[in-house]
């Protein structure tokens, strides 16, 4: 048993903020039942696409044609049957599809509504249009992930989608909480925005504790008065190709770490000037220090900084890319946490994924199916959720609304 067994999810996202949320409940045991059609199966929606079959596994597949009024009517009713309903399109969509809360909460007033569009449901920018990028550059994390001098560079992969998921499913589980206190439901608005925006959260207390506007810092950390603090050039590459550069992160958060940092540099002569004996003077003279700890970095493997470091209790870590971690990394190795799903996916064959990275010694979550093709599971949830028989599955799927 894992430990949401029981919990029926219908699941109205797409693209990655929303399928992570509800892909966190199917792995720990909730009926996710994914709403998809033909129609809107495309690009990054498609279920031969790798990117789909990451956010979308642990998953049962229902095709519907929400812009059939027969498939409105099947939706409503997988409604009234849900405990938790959630969507991450713009506002107002499903609301258009027949299946918007206050309908859903008339005929089920114990259901739990997640709602999690780009800017919330109200307010001047509610009607935007947005993806992970658009979101990083509103809420300031495009500003301060660069560095100093530049706004534009920006974190590269959909950050904000994961923390907004990751969002999600608390805000699921802890609505499912309360519903057990309360015996009733709730609509929950989720604003990605928001959460951009509440992860910046030292630098807003920065601003209106000192009334200082933060400023990209690249590695360094701008808020403590601590260094070292960056990453730093190594030896290994194995070509001049930048993506082949070796580089790893060394933070020292006291000055017993920066001692044990000289210390295990060798005690180089130019550790010894007094303006490094504290991290006030070692933040003044931060440019020339990163410069001589690069110098003695360059020199070394980026493992063997690490394991130098860590030896010597100094926070160090190398600083890798999907070929270490997928192929090098011994603790991933250690623990299993890369896997290859059983079965294969019919179209794009065998599929990787990285499992729950919670262990739940009582209910285990170690059960992971492949992504379900558009309407795979069309008999099996319209029987689960609703007792319709095959033959009715049938008619729906040649009458074109199951598709």
């Amino acid at each position: 048993m894992r430990p949401l067994e029981g919990i029926k999810v219908l699941d109205f996202t797409h693209v990655l903020a929303g399928p992570f949320a509800t892909r966190l409940l199917g792995d720990m045991g909730a009926d996710v039942v994914k709403i998809n059609s033909i129609a809107r199966a495309t690009a990054i929606n498609a279920t031969n696409n790798p990117y789909y079959t990451m956010w979308n596994r642990n998953k049962r597949a229902l095709a519907l044609d929400m812009s059939r009024d027969e498939a409105k009517r099947i939706g409503k009713d997988l409604c009234a049957r849900a405990d938790v309903v959630i969507d991450n399109f713009s506002v107002g969509v499903l609301d258009r599809w027949g299946v918007g809360y206050d309908l859903v909460s008339a005929v089920n007033p114990e259901v739990i509504y997640v709602q999690m569009s780009g800017m919330g449901q109200g307010g001047p920018w509610s009607d935007f249009v947005t993806y992970a990028p658009t979101i990083h550059a509103l809420s300031g994390l495009t500003h301060l992930t660069g560095v100093e001098g530049r706004q534009d560079i920006g974190i590269g992969f959909s950050y904000n989608d994961h923390a907004a998921g990751l969002h999600g499913a608390v805000a699921m589980l802890a609505a499912i909480q309360a519903r057990r206190l309360t015996g009733k439901g709730q609509r929950v608005d989720l604003s990605q925005f928001e959460v951009g925006v509440n992860l910046l959260g030292p630098a807003l207390l920065d601003l209106f504790s000192n009334g200082r506007a933060a400023r990209p810092a690249g590695n360094r950390l701008p808020y403590d008065e601590v260094a070292p603090h960056n990453c730093y050039p190594c030896a290994g590459a194995t070509s001049d190709d930048i993506a082949d550069e070796r580089w790893v992160a060394i933070a020292c958060m006291s000055d017993d770490q920066w001692q044990e940092l000289c210390r295990v540099m060798g005690e180089p002569e130019w550790s010894s000037a007094p303006v490094y004996d504290t991290a006030a003077g070692r933040v003044a003279a931060i440019d020339e220090l990163d410069r001589q700890i690069g110098r003695w970095t360059a020199q070394l493997d980026a493992v063997e900084v690490m394991v130098r470091c860590q030896a010597a209790g100094i926070p160090a870590g190398v600083v890798q890319n999907s070929i270490d971690l997928a192929e090098n990394d011994p603790q991933i190795a250690a623990s299993d946490f890369l896997m290859t799903f059983d079965e294969p996916n019919p179209v794009i064959g065998t599929t990787y994924g990285d499992r729950l990275p919670l262990t739940f010694s009582l209910t285990p979550c170690d059960t992971y199916t492949r992504v379900r093709d558009v309407g795979e599971d069309n008999a099996s949830v319209l029987s689960d959720w609703l007792g319709m028989d095959n033959e009715d599955v049938v008619k729906g799927e040649n009458a074109g609304y199951f598709v």
